[in-house]
Formats: structure tokens, C-alpha cells, sequence
């Protein structure tokens, strides 16, 4: 999905989205690409941590908030999303109680990238595109998504 594409009303709140799996995308490809184990490790640290900021905000603002709008619209996509996301913190926190010498870490990040490759997929092609054709107007839960996201992105660095 090109940003160029979607309306005003729904521009940044998707696009807050998008930069985050774009983000995502680049740093599994950088992890794929590493020599270094200390560097993998913390990219797989970054990774997580900007996952769990990610999901934490669909879980808790966006996917309500799609669901209160138009609940029928969306049932189907929001419960598979979540399940999604639940298979991904299952091996974020599995992750993140590991390192590059313990065996099956790199191919747990491996998967991780993988099911957010298709949950990124689905989100971009199919969810995002319902929510711009139901002209659901967002603007009213950017500024909660984004606070809510750099609090938890700046709970984990303070930690």
C-alpha cells in the first residue's frame, strides 16, 4: 500500500502503521544480513521491542476502536490479527529470554519475521484498504496511538 494513496482522514494513524512495518521489515533483513552476534542480538532486542510497541497499540486503540466503528466489517480480520499477534509475543518473549548461543534463537527470529511478514500482508492488503474504504475518520485516536506507543518504546529503554 502506497501512503500517497490513502485519504487525508486515515493518512497518518495508517502511516504510523506502515513506518512501523516498514521498520520491522528492514531490521529482519539487517538481521539476515549480520555477521556479528552481538549485533544480531541487538537487533532481535530493537525488533522486539518495536513489535511489542506495535502490537501493543492496535491491541489496545487501534483494533478497538475498527471494531467499535463498524463491527461487522471487521470481526474477522481484528480476531485473526489477534491471534497473529499472540503467536508473535509467544516468541518475542522466548527471544528475548535468549541469546545468539543458545540453540534455535536465530531461527526463532527467523519465524518471528516471517509471521509478521504475513500479518504486515494482510494488515496492508486487506485491512488497511476496508478501513479507507469505509471512510472510518482515525484522526480522532492519532494522538492517543502515538503517545501511547512512545511511552511504551521509552518505558523499555528507561527499564
Amino acid at each position: 500500500m502506497n501512503k500517497s494513496q490513502i485519504p487525508v482522514a486515515q493518512k497518518d494513524v495508517l502511516s504510523l502503521l506502515l513506518d512501523d512495518h516498514k521498520k520491522a521489515k528492514k531490521l529482519f533483513k539487517d538481521f539476515e544480513s549480520e555477521k556479528s552476534d552481538a549485533a544480531k542480538e541487538e537487533i532481535a532486542s530493537e525488533v522486539c521491542m518495536e513489535l511489542t510497541a506495535h502490537t501493543t497499540i492496535e491491541e489496545e486503540i487501534f483494533y478497538p476502536f475498527l471494531r467499535k466503528q463498524s463491527p461487522d466489517a471487521f470481526a474477522d480480520l481484528l480476531d485473526e490479527a489477534l491471534v497473529e499477534h499472540a503467536s508473535a509475543k509467544a516468541l518475542i518473549s522466548q527471544i528475548q529470554k535468549m541469546s545468539m548461543k543458545d540453540e534455535l534463537y536465530e531461527a526463532k527470529v527467523k519465524v518471528l519475521g516471517e509471521y509478521v511478514a504475513h500479518h504486515v500482508k494482510e494488515e496492508e492488503e486487506e485491512l488497511f484498504p476496508k478501513v479507507i474504504s469505509k471512510k472510518i475518520e482515525l484522526r480522532e485516536i492519532l494522538a492517543q496511538m502515538t503517545e501511547r506507543k512512545n511511552e511504551l518504546l521509552h518505558a523499555v529503554v528507561a527499564a
